[in-house]
């Protein structure tokens, strides 16, 4: 019985994909296989010697001690492009908030005093103030081009907006799902000269940081759009108040509220809606279920953030290891000596690397017996053996 331990509300539909007879799902478990979270903060919490998975049921991964996770041999799952819709309506959104200055708009109708006809007439007399554009024939530039930024990069084409997209890593699916109408830019400031609106939609890592600083935001077109539904730190928020000011900014609409922009007029700051739908949950929840199921059942590896992807078909009734360890030459060759000296058999082998971790699936004709496992735990280098079948 796999043992999996909830930190937040996670979707039931998600919960629902762990098979009762085989799987215990509470928040109270103790020594528990798996761990499945939302946006619980875990760099402090006791790592259990049992842990093997963690899920992460959204995109991103700062609330996880990732490298500590890696030392210790347990593999991070997250949900890229699971809340990728959910993000990308809210980017839409916030381009028709900006562009037709609704929020403002909204704000002067709210405070409008007197009967219809003294409403009427303020109303008819304000109204010039929140003139607004519309989006076909603007261009939108898209920084980072992972599963939202390629949905929002297409949708602004089928508004009618030209789109201008930079992402130097961006990897083949992404590539073939993305409109062949979005234009390359050669680099971030190239694609900040060139557009109205700028969708940031990068992960928050060392050389994002204040990506958008004081220097870039110069090179914005005047009375441009920055909208910020990745994370705030990406954005240089004192450089960002001081573009407003020059009106080099006609809007920020972002997702992060912070005491440097909050209540300033030409902010549109939401609570963190972008993965806010029932939708978004349930996709992540469930996206993440699966492959922890697949890890604890098969060992395979699918959207880790910190293991090699390793996918290996089941071989019969063979029996299973994985075994987690430092990248390190001849880890394969002293895996194969120690299963040799218990007279195993090698029917398939995968050993993927990511950076300083391998991972190695084997199956072997014919059970793993105990000895077997400690004799492999004792390899300099490996960081934790798991017999998935065959024990």
């Amino acid at each position: 019985m796999y043992k999996i331990q909830t930190l937040n509300n996670i979707s039931v539909v998600g919960l629902d994909r762990f098979p009762r007879d085989k799987y215990e799902v509470a928040s109270g478990i103790t020594e528990p296989d798996g761990l499945v979270l939302r946006s619980a903060k875990i760099h402090d919490m006791d790592i259990p010697a049992t842990l093997k998975a963690v899920g992460r049921a959204g995109a991103g991964t700062n609330n996880i001690p990732v490298d500590k996770m890696s030392a210790q041999g347990i593999v991070v799952f997250n949900a890229p492009g699971a809340n990728a819709n959910a993000v990308k309506e809210l980017v839409l959104a916030g381009m028709l908030l900006a562009a037709r200055n609704i929020v403002q708009a909204w704000d002067y109708t709210a405070k409008l005093e007197g009967d219809d006809a003294k409403l009427n007439e303020q109303v008819e007399a304000g109204k010039k103030q929140y003139k607004g554009y519309e989006l076909p024939g603007r261009t939108l530039g898209v920084i980072g081009l992972g599963a939202i930024g390629v949905k929002v990069a297409n949708a602004a084409l089928d508004l009618g907006m030209n789109v201008v997209g930079f992402d130097p890593a961006i990897t083949v699916n992404n590539a073939w799902a993305l409109n062949a109408g979005v234009q390359q830019a050669v680099s971030v400031d190239d694609l900040l000269t060139r557009a109205d609106f700028v969708s940031l939609h990068v992960p928050l890592i060392d050389p994002t940081k204040g990506l958008i600083n004081e220097d870039r935001l110069k090179l914005m077109k005047d009375g441009s759009v920055l909208l910020n539904f990745a994370r705030a730190p990406i954005v240089d928020e004192a450089a960002v108040k001081a573009a407003l000011d020059s009106e080099k900014l006609r809007y920020y609409v972002c997702d992060f509220p912070g005491n440097a922009l909050k209540g300033n007029p030409k902010v549109v700051a939401l609570p963190h809606l972008g993965a806010s739908t029932q939708e978004a949950e349930d996709n992540c929840a469930v996206m993440v279920a699966d492959q922890v199921i697949d890890y604890l059942e098969t060992g395979n590896v699918r959207n880790s953030v910190n293991f090699p992807e390793a996918i290996l078909p089941m071989t019969g009734n063979a029996g299973r290891v994985a075994i987690v360890n430092r990248n390190v030459p001849n880890m394969v060759g002293q895996i194969s000596s120690c299963l040799g000296k218990h007279g195993l058999n090698i029917a398939d082998l995968l050993n993927k690397s990511r950076g300083d971790l391998a991972y190695t699936l084997v199956d072997v004709d014919g059970e793993l017996p105990e000895a077997l496992m400690e004799e492999l735990r004792g390899i300099d280098g490996v960081l934790k053996v798991r017999c998935v079948t065959g024990c």
